[in-house]
């Protein structure tokens, strides 16, 4: 007699996302890079070549799935290890497994989910076992496998890195979930509700999955059916979504609503219009991107440490992840709207641009080629070319721009923040040229 604990009688309750676990490569979404068409992994793969490898991305990007697809495809026996409940002891007992596998003529795949949680002993364990193919050797990370992983393991596998997944992927996904599941026949989901469910998973599957799953739990069945609409995802979340498109106008809207306030020197509305597009599941690198751009664009040399704060603020955004990257974003955020503003150095690439273009064809002044061989210096290749370490004040009056153009100039220091004391220091060089006439 079967009991409550049998496999067949709790398939049903696993999680929509576990029962959604691809079993096959064709019906693996996104990683085309790797899993693509011609792509290493695959080849190995249908030529039966598997070589330990460790996947690095974020979370719900496939890396379990891509371990267990690739043991079943290749008919191996498959053994997944977790860096939180394994130890030493445990490594050992599979590798004496591995043996017998081995004389069997079948390999053995060890997967480890956060292999950057073992410690060197648990990872040396593995070491022998790599290096002799008893096993194959399959690694997750979510984090740098470079400083994570000892030096010894990572230098006997392949690195293949996992990307977070587009909107269009995650969207694919419910959308197989949807068509695929007996138990969803009768719910209808519009499209939009499908991007917002996508757009607040930060490119992870399970955790869209999940989303979706708890919506359709949570809503009642009307005349047989059950509608999901912008309201019931509002229910399931216990909050209310935001109004926003990532590839519709709010998403420029608010992008640009970020900028004008840092430019505006108004930290309290960019904060707000950074949580708008954090809270809505933006894309936290795409944000840091614009503000790695504000500090030249809007600062410029008027704060030199505003770039310096907005890089930091993208690496931390990289390292973190949401959410615990929005306090970093916060940070860059008032810092660049309370430093003093220039655009001297937008409005200064713009004008070299523009003659860079319409004089395209203007070869570089003789003095500042260098004459490489013997026929370059006959030409007259550096004649004339005066090394500013050869005087004193290491100026010189030598024009570097081509004839056409000598006279123009394109970078105006302003007088705000620290641009001031640039606009004082190229006075200066500009009365040293002079002087020398």
């Amino acid at each position: 007699m079967k009991t409550l604990f049998d496999e067949e009688e709790t398939i049903d309750f696993k999680p929509l996302a576990e029962k959604m676990r691809p079993a096959t490569l064709d019906d693996f979404f996104g990683q085309e890079e790797i899993v693509g068409e011609n792509s290493p992994i695959r080849k190995m793969i249908e030529t039966d070549t598997i070589s330990s490898m460790i996947f690095w991305g974020p979370p719900g990007v496939g890396k379990t799935t891509l371990a267990k697809i690739i043991a079943k495809t290749t008919n191996s026996s498959f053994h997944e290890l977790s860096a939180v409940t394994s130890g030493v002891k445990e490594i050992k007992e599979l590798m004496d497994i591995s043996k017998y596998n081995k004389s069997q003529g079948k390999k053995t795949i060890v997967f480890v989910d956060e292999i950057h949680r073992f410690n060197k002993a648990q990872q040396d364990a593995f070491l022998p076992f790599v290096e002799n193919g008893n096993i194959i050797l399959i690694g997750a990370t979510t984090e740098n496998p470079s400083f994570e992983v000892n030096s010894a393991l990572l230098s006997r596998t392949k690195v293949y890195v996992l990307r977070s997944l587009t909107e269009e992927e995650i969207v694919g996904i419910l959308k197989r979930a949807l068509e695929k599941n007996e138990d969803y026949k009768k719910v209808e989901v519009e499209e939009d509700i499908l991007y917002q469910i996508a757009g607040m998973s930060n490119g992870d599957a399970r955790t869209a999955l999940n989303t979706l799953e708890n919506v359709i739990n949570l809503e009642k069945p009307k005349k047989g059916k059950k509608q999901i609409t912008s309201t019931s995802l509002e229910k399931a979340l216990q909050s209310k979504t935001f109004l926003y498109d990532k590839k519709g106008e709010e998403h420029y809207n608010l992008i640009s609503a970020l900028h004008k306030s840092m430019r505006n020197s108004d930290p309290d509305a960019a904060l707000y219009y950074l949580a708008r597009m954090l809270e809505a599941g933006e894309d936290p690198l795409y944000v840091a991107r614009r503000l790695v751009r504000f500090a030249s664009e809007d600062i410029g040399l008027a704060n030199t440490n505003a770039l310096t704060q907005a890089v930091a603020a993208y690496q931390a955004a990289h390292f973190n992840g949401m959410p615990e990257c929005n306090v970093n974003l916060a940070q860059a955020v008032v810092y660049l709207s309370i430093s003093p503003k220039s655009n001297a150095l937008y409005t200064a690439y713009g004008k070299a641009k523009s003659d860079a273009i319409k004089t395209a064809q203007e070869k570089v002044p003789l003095h500042l080629r260098n004459a490489v061989t013997k026929l370059d210096s006959e030409l007259g290749y550096g004649e004339g070319y005066q090394y500013a370490h050869d005087f004193d004040d290491k100026v010189t009056n030598m024009t570097c721009l081509p004839e056409s153009i000598k006279d123009h100039k394109y970078y105006y220091p302003t007088n705000s923040g620290s641009e001031k004391k640039v606009r004082e220091v190229m006075k200066n060089i500009e009365a040293m040229k002079r002087k020398k006439g």
